[in-house]
């Protein structure tokens, strides 16, 4: 019985999933297991410090069309999202080592113009960095 109270109380301890423009959130991404960026209800993609794809998030992955394994190791800017591949975010990963930053976007790529709001997060010395997808704009 003793177990079962134990168990409701770690439920009610463990912190809410932070929101997508959190100011924690990239520490929060940093340490969350896959399965915890995946239940997000927005979307992630993690990326290598030089753009490849660590992990698709199954929101991202849903909403995009996209399968995991299919952009799993993928060059994100140049093979996944050429439609990010420009001066507004690609650029910005590969010319500032920190970064938080907020863009307005509209997604075109395999869909109707979609729009979103896109977090940028990279900081210098993590191993990886986080596209924050947004839909609900």
């Amino acid at each position: 019985m003793s177990d079962a109270i134990d168990t409701a109380a770690d439920a009610d301890a463990a912190p809410p999933p932070p929101d997508a423009f959190a100011p924690g959130l990239f520490d929060w991404l940093l340490a969350a297991a896959p399965a915890a960026i995946d239940a997000l209800p927005y979307g992630v993609v993690t990326l290598s410090p030089d753009g490849q794809v660590l992990h698709y998030g199954a929101t991202e992955s849903r909403l995009s069309g996209l399968s995991q394994d299919r952009v799993l190791g993928r060059d994100f800017f140049g093979t996944v999202a050429p439609c990010m591949n420009n001066f507004l975010v690609a650029h910005r990963y590969a010319t500032e080592p920190e970064l938080d930053a907020v863009v307005d976007y509209v997604l075109t790529l395999r869909m109707a113009p979609c729009k979103v709001k896109l977090r940028l997060l990279r900081r210098a010395a993590a191993p990886r960095m986080y596209l924050v997808i947004e839909r609900r704009v």
